[in-house]
C-alpha cells in the first residue's frame, strides 16, 4: 500500500459522470490503466487496510494493481523451502536434544535467543529483501515446545518432590521412635518435626510428651504439647498437660534416665494440681541458670527456711557406666573435702547428694554476680576495687591450699562480686576435677584455656601456684579489659600461654601503677618455682603498691 504525498490521493479520482458528461475528456485516460468502482461514502462495503481503516474494494485493488506493476512486492526465493525446512529441524533438535540437557536458567534464556534470532531475521528478509519464508510456524513451535518441555520437567520434579518428601517423613519417623526407644528424647523431638503433621503422627508426639513427663523434663513437654497444640489443640488431654508442664515447668528438675525412681513431691497430683518438686531435702523454687554440666537451681530447707543454690550434674550423662562410680566417690569426696572450708570469701557448701540420677550440691545463694561483665573495656570497675577483690581472692586461695584444696578453675565467671557491700567469694571448689573427667571433657575442650597455667595445659600435676596463675589472668583481664593471651586458634593459645611473654599490662592500661604491674607479671610467670608460691604474698604485695599509691 502507498501513502498519500502531500495530502494528495495516491491514486487520482474522476467522477464517472463527469467523464460521461464530456466534463473530463477521454484523452486523459489514454494508455492509462483505468479502474471503475464505486468510491463515494456510504457506498458498498469498506475495507480496514495498513494505511486506511475505511478502503474503499476499488482502492485496494488499485494499491495491488500498482504492487504488481511496480514489482512492489515480497518473494519467496527458490531456496526458500530448503531454508525453511533447515529451521524446523534446528528447532526441532533444539528441543529434543538440547534443551532437557539445560537447567531452567540456561534453557529459558537460549530459547528467548533463538526466538529473536527468528523474528530479526524474518524482519531483515522482509524489509530489506523483499523476501518471504514461512518463519511464523517454527516460532510458535519453539515457544510451544518449551513451554511443554518446562511443564513436564516441573510436573516430574514434583512428583519427584513429593516422593522423597514421603520417603524422608518416614525415615524421620523411624528414626524418631528409635531415638525414643534409646531414651533420646531431645532427638526423637528434632526429627519428628521434621515430618508432616497429621492425625497419625500426634500419637507419636503425645508419647514422646509423656516421656518426657516421666524424665520430669517438663519444659520439655511442654515444647512437645505446644507443637501439637498448634495442629489440633483438642486433641485428647493435651489442654489439661500443656497447663501442667507449664506450671511445672520452672521448677521440675532436669532428671536422668532413672525413670524407675519415683519421688511423690515431684509428681503431678491426682487433683491435677501442682506441687513445688524436691531434690533431697531441698524444695526446688526455680531455674536460677546453666552451667557445663546441669542446672543450678534456688532451692529452700522447708525444715530450717534456709534458701540455697542448688547446682546439679547429671553425672549418668557425662560418664561412661564403667568409670561411673568412680566418679560418683571422687565428686562425694571433692564435696566433702570442700565443704570443710570456712572463709568469709569462699562460697559455703551446705550438703552434697544424689537423685533422681542427679548428683546435686546446696550451697549459700548469693545476691551478686559474677565478674565476667566487668572484664569488658567499658565496664571495668575502678582499680583500687579491682585491686580489694584480687586480694580477697587470694586469701580465700591462700585459705584452701592450706588445706591441699586446689580450685582449678579460677575465672571472673567463678567469683562472685555483690558491688554495694563489696563481698567476693570464690565459687565451685572442686567442681573443675569433676568435669575434666567427663566424656565431654567440659573444662579442657570446650571451655577456654585462656585462665590455665602452663603446667596445667600441659596435663602435669598442678598445686595451690596454678590457681596464682589463673587469678594473674583475671587480674591482668579486670585492669586493662583483655586476656594476657590471645589466639586465633585452641593450639595458638595454648603455645602462647606456655611460651610467649605476655603484653605489659601499663601499655593497656596506664593508670595501673608499676607496682601492681610487678604483682601482676609474677603472677604470669610460666615456672612455677619464679611465681608467687601463696596467695597471701599477693595479697601482701598489693596492699603495699596501694599504701605507695597514697
Amino acid at each position: 500500500f502507498y501513502g498519500q504525498a502531500d495530502g494528495r490521493p495516491v491514486f487520482p479520482l474522476d467522477s464517472f459522470y463527469d467523464v460521461y458528461s464530456g466534463k473530463i475528456p477521454v484523452e486523459k485516460y489514454r494508455g492509462r490503466i483505468v479502474l471503475i468502482g464505486a468510491t463515494a461514502d456510504g457506498v458498498g462495503d469498506t475495507q480496514v487496510t495498513p494505511i486506511s481503516p475505511g478502503m474503499k474494494p476499488i482502492e485496494t485493488l488499485a494499491h495491488s494493481v500498482a504492487s504488481i506493476l511496480n514489482e512492489d512486492f515480497f518473494v519467496s526465493p527458490p531456496w526458500a523451502f530448503w531454508a525453511e525446512r533447515g529451521v524446523w529441524l534446528l528447532i526441532a533438535l533444539y528441543l529434543i536434544l538440547l534443551l532437557p540437557r539445560l537447567s531452567a536458567g540456561a534453557g529459558a534464556m537460549l530459547t528467548v535467543a533463538l526466538l529473536a534470532g527468528l523474528i530479526v531475521s524474518h524482519f531483515v528478509l522482509m524489509t530489506q529483501n523483499g523476501m518471504w519464508l514461512q518463519l511464523t510456524a517454527p516460532a510458535a513451535l519453539l515457544v510451544i515446545g518449551h513451554a511443554l518441555l518446562t511443564t513436564k520437567r516441573f510436573l516430574v520434579t514434583e512428583q519427584g518432590k513429593v516422593k522423597s518428601e514421603a520417603e524422608s517423613a518416614e525415615s524421620n519417623r523411624n528414626l524418631a521412635l528409635m531415638f525414643q526407644s534409646q531414651g533420646q528424647l531431645d532427638m526423637a523431638f528434632d526429627r519428628l518435626r521434621k515430618c508432616p503433621m497429621d492425625d497419625s503422627l500426634m500419637d507419636a508426639f503425645y508419647n514422646l510428651g509423656l516421656d518426657f513427663e516421666r524424665k520430669r523434663q517438663f519444659n520439655k513437654a511442654e515444647s512437645v504439647f505446644a507443637y501439637m497444640a498448634d495442629y489440633n489443640p483438642k486433641y485428647k488431654d493435651l489442654e489439661q498437660r500443656l497447663t501442667r508442664s507449664r506450671a511445672m515447668a520452672e521448677t521440675v528438675i532436669l532428671g536422668g534416665s532413672g525413670a524407675g525412681r519415683s519421688n511423690a513431691s515431684t509428681m503431678i497430683l491426682e487433683d491435677g494440681t501442682v506441687e513445688k518438686p524436691m531434690l533431697g531435702r531441698y524444695q526446688l523454687e526455680k531455674e536460677l541458670g546453666k552451667g557445663a554440666m546441669g542446672v543450678v537451681y534456688l532451692g529452700k530447707d522447708p525444715k530450717i527456711g534456709r534458701v540455697v543454690a542448688i547446682k546439679t550434674m547429671a553425672l549418668a550423662q557425662e560418664f561412661e557406666p564403667d568409670e561411673l562410680e568412680e566418679v560418683k566417690a571422687r565428686f562425694f569426696r571433692e564435696a566433702e573435702t570442700a565443704g570443710r572450708l570456712n572463709h568469709p570469701n569462699i562460697v559455703t557448701m551446705y550438703d552434697a547428694g544424689e537423685e533422681h540420677d542427679l548428683a546435686y550440691i546446696a550451697m549459700e545463694f548469693l545476691k551478686g554476680k559474677d565478674l565476667a561483665p566487668y572484664t569488658k573495656t567499658d565496664n571495668l570497675l575502678p582499680l583500687d576495687k579491682v585491686a580489694d577483690i584480687i586480694v580477697k581472692t587470694a586469701e580465700a586461695l591462700d585459705y584452701a591450699h592450706g588445706y591441699h584444696v586446689v580450685h582449678r578453675d579460677i575465672k571472673p565467671a567463678n567469683i562472685m562480686y555483690e558491688p554495694d557491700t563489696g563481698s567476693v567469694k570464690v565459687t565451685d571448689f572442686g567442681i573443675a576435677r569433676i568435669t575434666d573427667s567427663s566424656k565431654t571433657k567440659t573444662g579442657m575442650v570446650l571451655g577456654t584455656p585462656s585462665y590455665m597455667s602452663p603446667e596445667q595445659l600441659a596435663g602435669k600435676k598442678v598445686d595451690g601456684r596454678s590457681d596464682l596463675f589463673s587469678l594473674g589472668v583475671m587480674f591482668y583481664q579486670l585492669a586493662s579489659g583483655q586476656l594476657p593471651f590471645t589466639g586465633d586458634s585452641m593450639a595458638t593459645l595454648m603455645f602462647k600461654i606456655a611460651n610467649e611473654p605476655h603484653a605489659n599490662v601499663r601499655t593497656l592500661n596506664s593508670a595501673v601503677s608499676q607496682c601492681l604491674s610487678d604483682v601482676i607479671d609474677r603472677m604470669l610467670e610460666k615456672d612455677m618455682e619464679k611465681r608467687y608460691a601463696r596467695g597471701a604474698e599477693i595479697a601482701a604485695d598489693i596492699r603495699r603498691c596501694l599504701e605507695q599509691a597514697g
